[in-house]
């Protein structure tokens, strides 16, 4: 699994599913699903991608509870795409976009992002997914 999925987002390079390529993608779903929280974070700012960072480059190892991090990974399996890590990165940002939206600061945001314990992958998934194709 290191190999042919997880080595992609530990180095540089030019791959479509390559960390510099899942970070763009980051950043355009971001951008597309919540214009609105966008700019409220550049003009705080507030960088979206330095808090996303750590989550896509650990396959949100650490950061998912066991089971929901095993969800995403037979997902990241079955669909043989790391494509599901920037899509649940910027859902992240969508679910908590309320609160993101009260915060002036980087800081503040990180603190409201911190947690992901609670965090069900298949349905925000599904939702980000059906997003996409509504």
């Amino acid at each position: 699994m290191y190999i042919k999925y997880w080595s992609r987002l530990h180095r540089l390079s030019s791959h479509g599913q390559g960390i510099v390529s899942l970070s763009i993608l980051f950043e355009r779903l971001l951008q597309q699903q919540e214009p609105e929280l966008w700019i409220h974070c550049l003009n705080n700012n507030i960088e979206p991608l330095r808090i996303a960072m750590p989550w896509m480059v650990q396959a949100f190892s650490g950061f998912l509870i066991p089971e929901q991090l095993l969800f995403l990974w037979d997902l990241i399996l079955g669909f043989d795409s790391l494509l599901l890590l920037p899509l649940l990165a910027a859902s992240v940002f969508s679910l908590r976009r309320e609160n993101l939206h009260r915060i002036l600061s980087h800081d503040s945001a990180e603190t409201i992002l911190s947690d992901l314990s609670t965090i069900q992958v298949v349905p925000l998934l599904q939702m980000a997914l059906a997003q996409q194709t509504g």
